[in-house]
This record gives C-alpha cells, structure tokens and sequence, in this order.
C-alpha cells in the first residue's frame, strides 16, 4: 500500500441500512478504514412509521432499540471485513441526508449503497448526498469480481482536478492501474472563445491533450508508482465515461465540471454516471473558493 501525500480527516462515515443490498456498501467502506487507516463511524438513521404528530413513546423505543441492535450488528460486520481503526456507532432518525452532511465535517468520506443501474430515484440519499455535502461520497452497487481499475472523468475544471487527485490516491491504496477520460466533444458547456475548435478536429485534439498532458503530470509526479493511462476521446463526456466505467471498480468525477447550475444540484454528467455507471461511482466536490 502506498502512503497518501496529504493529512487526511480522522474518520469513514457509512450510512448503514441493515439490508442484503447495503452490503457491498459496507465491505467498501470497511476496506477504506483499512487502507486509509482511519476509523469507521457506522451510522442509521431509524424511521418513524406513522405520520407527523402522532406520539407513542414505547413504539419509539422499541424502533430504537431495533436500530440500535442493527448498528451493533453492522459495526461487528465492519470488524469482521477488516475495518482498519476504531469502529463506531450513531443512531439518528431520519432524514438521513441531512444526517450524513451534518455529521460530515470529520470525514475523510462518506460511503453509502446504491439501487443497481436504472433503478436509481432522484429522491434516494446516493443522489441527494453528494450534492449538499463538501466531502467525497462513493455510491456503492453490486458485488462484481476486482477489476483493479479505476476510472476518472476530467474536463479541465477545478472540480475534474479534485476528482483526479481522488482517483489517483484510490488507485495508489488498492495497487489499482488509473485510467483518465476526457470526453473533450462538449460544445455545449465551453466558452464562446473555444466554439471554433469544434469545427477543426485536429486543432480540438491538440488543444485538449496538451490540457490533458497538463492536468496529469502533476499527479503522476506525485504518485510514481501508479500505472496512469490517459485516454482523450472526440466524444461526448457521457458515453465515454460509461464506456470505460465497464472495466472500472470505480469511476470517478467532478460533481458539477465546467457548466454553469444551481450549486445544490449535481452536474448533468455527474448525475449520469449515478444512474448508470456500472460500478461504484466517486462524486468528489469542487474545492471551496477562498473570498
């Protein structure tokens, strides 16, 4: 296992649900408290099954008492597959997003499960989450075999640098190879100034390598040992991505890249590879803006 270059914050936070297809969430978190020797906080938020306003205290306590003997069987899980530090527990009741930004400020990252492809609702927390948090969150899904890739997006923005710095240190503690992806065909999310190139593709290509070339060497610098390809492609961001991500443990992007929105929404392509990625997908802000 290679070192990471940076401090890093002293905890995993897992949103844990108890359920068979939470399960691949919890062994990849489990795996990151390893790695990263950090400790792991297991956390579940219980659900109040009748509507506002309605009170039972002993139906409370017995839906508590349920989520707290969840969480003591999810942080023995936890022990079990590996979790490198202290394992931990936080019961809250829901919502369970606002639960997980509110309790993020110590987390190195969040970790939570995710519905297989397709099946994936806007309303869910692996949708919800990486929008209102200011730390990474990884969407896990499915159980695949190791592949010992991981994929990230860039674009040339300050968000697609943090997503490869991400991947690049994820690709250095598994002894995963880094494939970099840039779908450089995006007319539509440039400056004016950059249209022209659209209409010269050999001029477009020489542009976004040397952009490319630029935004890599840098972490190549720092993380010699990793095996990096780059992969520059005249197509749009989204295809290219989900292409590769079908090879990929891991694909990781920007959460919002070079376009322009509302800063509580998820970029277009970031939200794509949510819904469609094949494998465990990374959204990683954009640094905060010092004023």
């Amino acid at each position: 296992m290679t070192a990471l270059t940076r401090t890093q914050r002293p905890n995993i936070l897992f949103g844990y649900d108890g359920t068979e297809e939470n399960e691949p969430a919890l062994s990849w978190a489990a795996e990151e408290s390893r790695l990263r020797e950090l400790d792991l906080i297991v956390c579940h938020c219980w659900h109040w099954p009748y509507p506002p306003g309605y009170a039972d205290a002993g139906v409370e306590a017995t839906v508590q008492r349920a989520g707290e003997n969840l969480l003591r069987e999810g942080a023995r899980r936890a022990r079990d597959l590996g979790a490198g530090g202290k394992v931990s527990t936080l019961l809250r009741r829901e919502p369970v997003t606002e639960t997980l930004v509110h309790e993020s400020d110590d987390a190195e990252l969040i970790v939570v499960g995710s519905h297989e492809r397709y099946q994936l609702l806007d309303g869910s927390t692996a949708v919800q989450l990486p929008a209102r948090t200011r730390r990474p969150v990884i969407a896990v899904r499915g159980a695949g075999g190791r592949r010992g890739l991981i994929v990230a997006g860039v674009d040339g923005s300050a968000g697609a640098d943090a997503a490869l710095g991400f991947a690049i240190e994820e690709a250095a503690l598994r002894g995963s190879d880094l494939r970099v992806v840039y779908g450089a065909w995006e007319p539509g999310a440039v400056p004016e100034a950059d249209l022209p190139l659209f209409t010269d593709k050999s001029k477009l290509f020489e542009t976004r390598a040397a952009m490319l070339d630029k935004a890599v060497q840098p972490w190549r610098q720092r993380y010699p040992t990793v095996a990096v390809r780059v992969s520059l492609l005249l197509e749009r961001p989204r295809e290219a991505l989900l292409a590769a991500a079908a090879e990929a443990d891991l694909l990781v992007v920007g959460d919002r890249g070079t376009g322009s929105l509302d800063p509580l929404l998820l970029g277009a392509t970031s939200s794509t590879m949510l819904h469609h990625a094949p494998c465990a997908v990374a959204i990683v802000p954009q640094p905060r803006q010092v004023t």
